[in-house]
């Protein structure tokens, strides 16, 4: 699906939206009447600092306006823009603060939904896509937290090695399938189905706690997380008792 697809069948009661550039923003106009806030990085471009810091404002600039609407973030990026400038200015430092404004809206009441409908990887995956409380993603996406090339750099195990433990493991594959298994994707959206009621369906479940690590338990592609998460919590709890009335 192209992206003018995408948005005819996320909003058909209307919109106003702009792309500019390597970057989309406006509002549209949801089944209920409702109004959504829609931004995000398309057209297959990397995440630099200027994308990142326009994107951060924006989303602050919703979370002042106190209207407490959705937002939704399309995601088809290639990964963070790998330059000398770009690092030289702290682009880890402009993904992490746009991470953080992601995730500041969402605890202000702005339910945060992304939608992978292309390609993303590495920091702009985990700065866009992976920041918002809720990932969904259409048929044909393929993101990927770190390729199998670069993991082998990165770890110095040979590339047949990390080759197998993909076909194993989902944590260390790329791939639209095995980020599902993990948990971090929600759901898949069906393409041949009107999409404005899949939004719909999404923005009306209740707005609660990070469950991907218990969706990849349930789904076997990590098998760990939840469990791990929950020991440490339940470790916690006496000390910070401890703590309040020391």
């Amino acid at each position: 699906m192209t992206l003018d697809d995408i948005l005819a069948g996320l909003f058909p009661n209307g919109r106003k939206i702009e792309v500019n550039g390597a970057m989309i923003s406006g509002q549209a106009v949801l089944p209920d009447g409702g109004l959504v806030h829609v931004l995000g990085i398309v057209e297959g471009k990397p995440l630099g600092v200027d994308e990142a810091i326009v994107l951060a404002r924006r989303v602050i600039e919703i979370v002042k306006s106190g209207d407490r609407a959705p937002i939704l973030v399309l995601v088809d990026s290639a990964s963070q823009r790998m330059s000398k400038r770009d690092e030289l200015l702290g682009l880890s430092e402009y993904l992490a603060h746009l991470a953080k404004a992601l995730l500041l809206a969402e605890t202000e009441g702005h339910r945060t939904i992304g939608l992978l409908y292309g390609g993303s990887a590495a920091g702009a995956f985990i700065a866009t896509a992976l920041a918002t409380g809720t990932l969904v993603a259409l048929p044909g996406a393929h993101p990927a937290v770190m390729d199998l090339p670069s993991m082998a750099r990165v770890t110095k195990l040979p590339i047949d090695v990390l080759k197998a433990k993909a076909e194993a493991t989902p944590v260390f594959a790329p791939g639209l399938d095995n980020i599902v298994l993990t948990g971090g994707i929600h759901a898949v959206w069906d393409e041949a189905a009107p999409l404005a009621p899949q939004l719909a369906a999404v923005l009306q479940q209740p707005q609660g706690q990070d469950d991907r690590s218990r969706l990849g338990a349930e789904r076997g592609g990590r098998r760990k997380a939840a469990e791990i998460a929950d020991r440490v919590v339940a470790l916690a709890a006496p000390r910070r008792q401890e703590a309040r009335h020391g």
